[in-house]
């Protein structure tokens, strides 16, 4: 986060904002808060997309794992069952956050699911 314009004085250059309200709904939030989720999804091996910067993929041989996100949800695709568990669980060590389940609907868009015989 950066100070507001012409809050930095010189006597109070090494000072910090103390914040009065939650850091949601200050104009900076969304942006911090990707920032710092960029970040720690690098650290775990995804890739961000270059076209579609707001999905970030992961391949390890034969499994292969998508994280997209829309605002602040995240829905996590993949081709192994044990692999996705591990990313939300690491995920939950990073951030708060709750699980949902599985999805049936994103942004009014029905998701098939894909079962192997």
């Amino acid at each position: 986060m950066t100070h507001p314009k012409g809050f930095v004085t010189p006597e109070n250059a090494g000072k910090v904002c103390k914040l009065e309200r939650s850091i949601y709904g200050l104009k900076q939030a969304s942006r911090s808060w990707n920032l710092r989720f960029n970040d720690a999804i690098k650290e775990f091996g995804f890739i961000r997309n270059e076209d579609e910067p707001c999905v970030y993929k992961k391949f390890s041989g034969s499994i292969v794992s998508f994280l997209i996100l829309y605002v602040d949800d995240i829905l996590i695709i993949g081709n192994d069952v044990p692999t996705l568990q591990s990313i939300k669980t690491w995920l939950s060590s990073c951030f708060s956050m709750k699980d949902s389940g599985e999805e049936t609907y994103i942004l009014g868009a029905k998701i098939y699911k894909h079962r192997s015989r």
